[in-house]
Parts: structure tokens; sequence; C-alpha cells
């Protein structure tokens, strides 16, 4: 059975990364009026999240056993992850709006970290599904093909899985 491998992890979560990271500075600087402040907030999330997004990814990739990802699954994957990202960004937010240079006005930092949360994991919840399911139809290999070193090394990689008339076995039914 085919995985997803750890380069694929990594250009998924950069490009998740790009999209939530413009997700965030939008809603934090829609919620603090500071442009510098969402700046600020969405720079450390794409840092940290950058990281746990990879492990996260890497999790499920041992919780997928038989290599068919439902959309049920994706969907629990979406809540678990929307659970981790928004606690790390509630955490940045308060941290950059109670600490930071910029005023932000009467309304106190944890409220204003609350109100990120709650429009940041909304939409959030809505576009990490989508990119979830977009990313499942990517076939697998297809960064490894793209870079002539990785190819020509899996290319002189010995066979480890073959069948009773010695082919390769593929995984026909894997949608990712």
């Amino acid at each position: 059975m085919k995985k997803e491998s750890p380069l694929r992890s990594i250009v998924k979560g950069f490009s998740w990364r790009i999209i939530a990271t413009c997700t965030t500075i939008t809603v934090a600087y829609l919620v603090t009026g500071s442009i510098e402040t969402g700046i600020k907030i969405g720079m450390w999330e794409f840092v940290l999240k950058l990281a746990i997004y990879y492990f996260h990814e890497r999790a499920w990739q041992f919780a997928w056993k038989d290599g068919v990802i439902s959309k049920k699954e994706s969907l629990v994957k979406t809540i678990s992850w929307r659970i981790t990202a928004s606690t790390t960004t509630g955490i940045i937010s308060y941290l950059m709006i109670k600490f930071g240079s910029v005023e932000i006005g009467a309304t106190s930092a944890s409220s204003q970290a609350l109100i990120i949360i709650l429009f940041e994991a909304s939409s959030k919840m809505v576009l990490y599904y989508f990119h979830e399911r977009t990313w499942l139809k990517v076939p697998l290999g297809t960064f490894r093909n793209m870079i002539p070193f990785l190819k020509e090394k899996e290319n002189t990689a010995p066979k480890s899985e073959e069948g009773p008339d010695n082919t390769e076995l593929s995984n026909s039914t894997s949608t990712h």
C-alpha cells in the first residue's frame, strides 16, 4: 500500500499555510484594525503551524491503514486540525495583542483573541476540508517525480513489494 511521503506532507503543509496565513492576517486585521498586528500574528502562525501541520499529517498517515480516505475521515481530520490550529492561533493572537507594540483600543486582548479564533475557525474549517479533498486528487509520487534527484533515486531502489508474478503491487483503490 502506498502512503503519503514526507515530501508530499511538506508541500501540502506549505500550500495550506499560504491559504491559512492569508486568512489569519485578514481576520486579525479586521478584528484589531491594525495591519501590523495582523501580519505579526500571521507570520508567527506561519512558522509554528507549518511544523505542527507536518506532524499532524504524518500522524494521520499512520492512522489510515487501508490507504483509502473517506469524506467522513477527511471531516474528522479537519476537526482535529481545526482544534489544534485554533488553539495555537488563540495563543499567538493573545500574545501579539497583549504584548505587541501597537495600541489596539479598549477591547481586551483576550476578547480580541477569542473573536479571531471564532472567525478563523469557521472560515478555515471550510477551506481546510476543500484543501484536503483537493490534495486527495493529486496522485502519489507527483512531487517526487518533479525532482530529478528523487526520481532517479527511486528508480534505482530495489522493489520491495512484488506480487506472485514478480510485478510491483499497486494500490488502485487509493484516491490520493
